[in-house]
């Protein structure tokens, strides 16, 4: 029986909040502004108060987080947007460890993951890397990929190492030249649509796969660049998330960040920014009407970016980065106890073509969490379904009322886990979209952001981090925010320190 009670319907876009505390009182005087609350804003108030500054960081939505926000669903405390990290590196945990939630670390189940074709159903590869596998024989790849696209996928170990590793090439061209044209749309595609909301002949190799092309070079083959990357993780799963959910993160940053004398203040929408002398001037919009702040550093973590800084930084006028991709995220707690033996794993990435599944992505979220499956009980099971690829806008064409929406997740949900699944046994659901949240890394894009990063660097005080400059996923947003945040703490400040003006009448 659905709960409509546990229901909830919520847009997430940027400036789109409902104000919640508006923030710290008149008068206070501000080291730095951050225009941003999600992880890479804070993360960036995090480095900046450990300099012994006094950041504020300023969030138009109801809570700080962005993209890894929570909600409540039949009671349990949910991921709303992102619910795990890539582990490469090292980085994110080696922040965990510094806030005190190394004990919460946790990774997957060992059940694997699957792909969902047109075709049928076939487990992803256990050693690859974005669906590209490092041995194209085994077992698991075999079934998906076939004879013929193994046999074709293993001329790359002879084929010679500049075939497919120009500078700039998309994951595309690198995988389709060497691996061939099956592993490419029934392996890497899927993943890249699931993981980037992009297709693979749009992002550029590096963006996505950060030295796979050198590997490719070095090893002289993508199986052996795939087991030479994959080597340089941790040992252990290539994903892991926290304990009680991705934004135990969050609920971290904020926390330390006010404990060091810094403030974040929800609900607070930035109208625009000025330079007045060695400072900024941030017009912001809350509960109480406007409020001007100055402070000598500003950091920028929004998309928003470039138009806020037109008038600060010339050099990002008329730049345009990529809007992302517009993504629904539906979540299902279901009593269904047929799912106890995870039929498909952690989760199924839908290709392409699929006929009568609109769904990219599920994740069988108490299949791949432990400590989720113990939360929700025997019998009791949290599916999140993902609708929307970048150059389609999934959002508008999917069911506005929740109900109907929550009909078509469980039949989406029944044909990729190949369980009957019916409406009555839906507890409760969420709907949460998502706006600007995964910016394709085409190479247009990266052309683009590093002449935004130029024309920031020649602005005394001013830095810009987050997803749409530094890449999607916590490995790369979290090691990029904290470098930015340490250079431009050890900027030298203005002779004299300014202050919040009051609200306007």
């Amino acid at each position: 029986m659905r709960k409509d009670a546990d229901t909830n319907d919520d847009d997430r876009a940027p400036g789109t909040a409902r104000p919640t505390d508006p923030g710290a009182p008149p008068g206070t005087a501000w080291d730095a502004l951050v225009v941003g609350g999600g992880v890479a804003g804070l993360v960036a108030a995090r480095e900046l108060a450990l300099a012994g500054l006094r950041p504020l960081v300023l969030e138009a939505w109801e809570a700080p987080g962005g993209v890894v926000g929570r909600h409540e669903v039949d009671g349990l405390s949910l991921d709303a947007g992102a619910e795990s990290f890539a582990t490469r590196g090292g980085v994110v945990a080696a922040l965990a460890d510094e806030l005190g939630l190394a004990d919460r670390v946790v990774t997957p189940e060992r059940h694997g993951a699957w792909v969902r074709l047109p075709g049928g159903a076939g487990p992803l590869p256990r050693t690859g890397l974005l669906g590209i596998p490092a041995d194209p024989w085994a077992p698991d790849v075999r079934r998906t990929i076939g004879l013929a696209g193994a046999l074709r996928a293993s001329l790359d170990r002879v084929l010679p190492a500049r075939v497919g590793t120009a500078d700039g090439t998309t994951l595309g061209a690198l995988v389709r030249a060497r691996a061939g044209r099956r592993v490419l749309d029934r392996l890497v595609r899927p993943v890249v649509a699931g993981v980037h909301a992009a297709e693979p002949d749009a992002v550029a190799a590096d963006a996505v796969a950060p030295g796979l092309v050198a590997a490719v070079r070095r090893e002289g083959s993508l199986a052996r660049g795939v087991t030479a990357q994959r080597a340089l993780a941790p040992a252990g799963s290539a994903v892991a998330g926290f304990r009680g959910g991705l934004h135990v993160l969050v609920d971290a940053l904020v926390a330390e960040v006010r404990a060091r004398g810094g403030a974040v203040r929800t609900g607070a929408s930035v109208r625009s920014v000025t330079r007045d002398g060695d400072g900024f001037v941030v017009t912001v919009d809350g509960p109480d009407g406007s409020a001007t702040l100055t402070a000598p550093r500003l950091v920028v973590a929004t998309p928003r970016a470039v138009d806020l800084l037109a008038g600060v930084a010339p050099g990002v006028s008329g730049l345009t980065t990529d809007p992302g991709a517009d993504i629904v995220l539906v979540t299902l707690v279901l009593d269904a106890p047929e799912l106890d033996a995870a039929p498909r794993g952690t989760g199924v990435l839908v290709a392409r073509g699929v006929a009568g599944v609109r769904a990219k992505a599920l994740t069988h979220a108490t299949a791949k969490w432990a400590w989720l499956a113990e939360a929700a009980g025997p019998g009791r099971h949290v599916v999140r379904l993902s609708y929307g690829r970048a150059g389609a806008d999934g959002a508008e064409a999917l069911p506005r009322d929740l109900g109907a929406l929550t009909d078509l997740a469980v039949r989406d949900a029944a044909a990729v886990l190949g369980v009957p699944l019916r409406p009555e046994q839906v507890r409760a659901a969420a709907r949460v979209r998502w706006r600007q949240g995964l910016p394709v890394p085409s190479a247009a894009h990266r052309a683009t952001v590093r002449r935004v990063r130029e024309a920031v660097a020649g602005v005394p005080g001013l830095a810009v981090v987050g997803a749409w400059v530094s890449g999607n996923g916590l490995a790369s947003v979290v090691p990029d925010a904290r470098a930015t945040a340490t250079a431009l703490a050890s900027s030298a400040p203005p002779a004299d320190p300014v202050r919040t003006a009051p609200p306007e009448a």
